[in-house]
């Protein structure tokens, strides 16, 4: 039988303009270890995330006045506040809302209904990874990337990457030229029990943005047609 993982503790702030469906997802979290912090709309979510920065942030898509996706683009921007994780919330279904959460830096994409114990298991996955810190920095030609600090650099210049960015690049790196598939990438990188089920392009969205950062360095990140994606390191 196999042993459950400790929860991972963490502060998550959840913004979400329904009350009932706030107060059900911070009562979920708090029971798995975590603490919360719920507001109800973008500007208060703003204000509480540049007072008390969160370990992760469950952000509803639909919100009044200054919508997710807004919200999303000036965390990222902010290079203080661009690692902190961001899981979107929402109801609307349509893949072009999908690819544009995680072409801004998005982590994560979970679709409304869900069940809190989903929920629960997906915010637990996120923790678990942002907070795993292997040992030891690796160097691919102009590319440098710590994997104890989390840091990555092209030609000495620091690149910001998100999260899952760099979880992705980091899981590609370790399986030593091994093409990884988009299902394992879900399972292991985005921790999806059933990846067969997932209909979105998150792993290609990810990996087109992780190479658009990599700049001259992008062309380690080969696609496999039919097949998934790999990491070389040979010098081209």
């Amino acid at each position: 039988m196999q042993a459950t993982a400790a929860p991972v503790r963490g502060c998550v702030l959840i913004v979400e303009d329904d009350a009932k469906l706030r107060d059900l997802v911070a009562r979920s979290l708090q029971q798995s270890g975590c603490s919360a912090v719920a507001v109800a709309d973008g500007a208060e979510a703003l204000a509480a995330v540049r007072r008390q920065p969160p370990d992760l942030i469950l952000l509803d898509l639909d919100l009044p006045s200054l919508n997710g996706l807004e919200i999303c683009r000036r965390l990222k921007r902010d290079p203080d506040l661009a690692s902190i994780p961001v899981v979107f919330m929402t109801a609307q279904a349509a893949e072009v809302d999908r690819i544009v959460g995680l072409e801004l830096g998005a982590d994560d994409y979970i679709a409304k209904p869900f069940s809190v114990r989903e929920l629960t298991l997906r915010v637990q996955a996120v923790l678990r990874r942002t907070r795993a810190v292997p040992a030891g920095a690796r160097v691919f030609g102009a590319l440098s990337v710590d994997l104890a600090t989390r840091d990555v650099t092209v030609g000495g210049s620091p690149v910001t990457l998100t999260a899952m960015e760099f979880d992705l690049l980091a899981a590609l790196i370790d399986a030593k030229g091994r093409p990884l598939s988009r299902e394992r990438l879900l399972r292991e990188v985005w921790g999806y029990e059933h990846p067969d089920e997932v209909q979105s392009r998150t792993v290609d969205v990810h990996v087109r943005r992780l190479r658009r950062k990599l700049g001259p360095e992008a062309g380690r990140l080969q696609t496999l047609k039919h097949v998934g994606y790999r990491f070389t390191d040979a010098d081209r």
